[in-house]
């Protein structure tokens, strides 16, 4: 069952993960910069200096294009990710859960001058609302869309205002664990209604954005994490997909674990989270081991069948490889080739999968490794 955490009203508070819409939680894109006050001009004046007035302005603008910017490519990713997770989950083992396929949010899952941006610029309000549905999940079928008020679970009214996160996701989380559909009560335009929302089997990964432009990414057993400039250096929603589909297998593979990499892992995923993250550590391989080409040669292989599984077009796998270790060679500190440097016996097993995913599709054979 997914996590559910509530915001910390410590000062300053990390920028939460963003949530891999399959989850039905809560997840808070940003938690933590705090308002800036104004200065007291006098001993009874508590009004802010005139000067002060556009610098808080161009802050509630900036926090607006800033959020607005991180939902679209958190969007992007959960896009990309969604067949890879519910085509995949048989291949996903023990990783696959029965979820409902979308992320709720309220005005309070951005504190600070990020509440406000998210009631300006998202229509986030005191109710728990859909920020986010799966393409191809039991939500999307059901015809839950994004912006829908969420009010009851199985009769159960659901929390709203602050710290309604946890709460919501103790709701609706084992709902969704033990039963096949979930009936929802729905607000949309003011009016109620009723949905049946079918659970979806898929594989639980959560697949996020890393607020930084290092081009990497990362996976701890549990999560997937693409910076933004892995997904900018990708170029196109298909090789997005193949770096997902690569840190997805290296979580079904476990090989965080094998390489004792699993808490180093995290610990990045949760800094590149935050709204000013803590680059200091991505110098050299910021304490990840390499992988060795074994485990990265079975991680590719794994990779090129989940992606077909996905419907993604394994034939241009290895160009994007060789283009993206071209572009970040393994000499470039904290860069994905860096850890991943085996190209040679990458680029082999990569082109191996493909000739035998395309022997079996030609066979109508299953998609197994």
């Amino acid at each position: 069952m997914p996590g559910f955490r509530q915001k910390s009203d410590s000062a300053p508070p990390p920028l939460r993960q963003l949530a891999l819409p399959l989850l039905v939680a809560c997840a808070a894109l940003l938690a933590g910069c705090t308002t800036p006050g104004g200065t007291v001009s006098g001993p009874f004046n508590m009004t802010p200096a005139p000067d002060e007035a556009p610098a808080y302005t161009a802050q509630q603008k900036a926090a607006q294009d800033n959020l607005v910017k991180m939902v679209a490519l958190q969007d992007r990713l959960s896009k990309v990710s969604a067949p890879l997770l519910i085509n995949n989950a048989d291949l996903c083992k023990s990783y696959a859960r029965n979820l409902l396929g979308f992320t709720a949010q309220n005005k309070y899952s951005y504190p600070g001058v990020y509440a406000d941006a998210a009631q300006a610029a998202l229509g986030y309000g005191e109710q728990m609302q859909v920020s986010s549905v799966l393409p191809g999940s039991g939500a999307a079928r059901a015809g839950l869309r994004k912006g829908d008020g969420l009010v009851a679970a199985e009769g159960k009214p659901l929390p709203a205002g602050p710290n309604a996160e946890g709460p919501f996701g103790a709701i609706v989380g084992p709902l969704a664990s033990k039963s096949a559909s979930i009936s929802m009560t729905i607000t949309r335009e003011g009016q109620p209604q009723d949905l049946k929302i079918p659970v979806t089997r898929a594989c639980a990964f959560r697949v996020a954005l890393g607020n930084a432009d290092n081009i990497n990414a990362y996976s701890d057993g549990a999560r997937i994490m693409l910076t933004r400039g892995m997904v900018h250096a990708a170029q196109n929603d298909e090789g997005i997909a193949f770096v997902i589909a690569r840190e997805m297998a290296h979580n079904i593979l476990d090989h965080a674990r094998s390489q004792r990499n699993t808490g180093t892992a995290g610990g990045i995923i949760d800094s590149l989270g935050a709204v000013q993250p803590d680059v200091s550590m991505l110098t050299g391989a910021a304490g990840i081991r390499a992988m060795p080409q074994e485990l990265d040669a079975q991680a590719d292989t794994l990779a090129i069948y989940l992606l077909a599984r996905a419907g993604y077009n394994v034939d241009n796998a290895s160009r994007f490889w060789q283009r993206l270790a071209t572009q970040v060679p393994a000499s470039t500190a904290n860069g994905y080739t860096a850890l991943h440097p085996g190209m040679n016996s990458r680029i082999a097993a990569i082109n191996r999968a493909v000739i035998d995913v395309r022997a079996r599709q030609a066979a109508k054979k299953p998609l197994r490794p």
